[in-house]
């Protein structure tokens, strides 16, 4: 079974694109980690379609979410040839982890 829930803070506004075939919007969402507050944990995600939509429109940096999704692992051979390794979790559903106010 591959599922990821997080809780943290986007680092910056989503970057959202309109691809061929669905749109899709990139954040990074800080994470602390459980037991060692002092330590952050930066987590890529992507989500598509109508959940970009959604992204585009509502978060912004700084937004508390909860997100739930599946790790997506990867790689690519940069110009200089070497492999780069990517990970990724592929966003299902995003929420809200704060009132407006509170966030404020």
């Amino acid at each position: 079974m591959n599922k990821v829930i997080l809780m943290g803070r986007l680092t910056k506004d989503p970057e959202y694109r309109e691809g061929k075939k669905t749109s899709y919007a990139r954040y990074t969402l800080a994470v602390d980690r459980l037991y060692n507050r002092d330590e952050t944990d930066f987590i890529p995600c992507l989500v598509f379609g109508k959940g970009a939509e959604f992204a585009n429109e509502y978060l912004k940096k700084g937004s508390k979410l909860v997100v739930e999704g599946s790790i997506r692992t990867g790689s690519y051979k940069d110009k200089d040839g070497n492999t780069i390794y990517t990970t990724d979790v592929i966003v299902d559903n995003q929420e809200f982890a704060e009132s407006k106010k509170s966030g404020e």
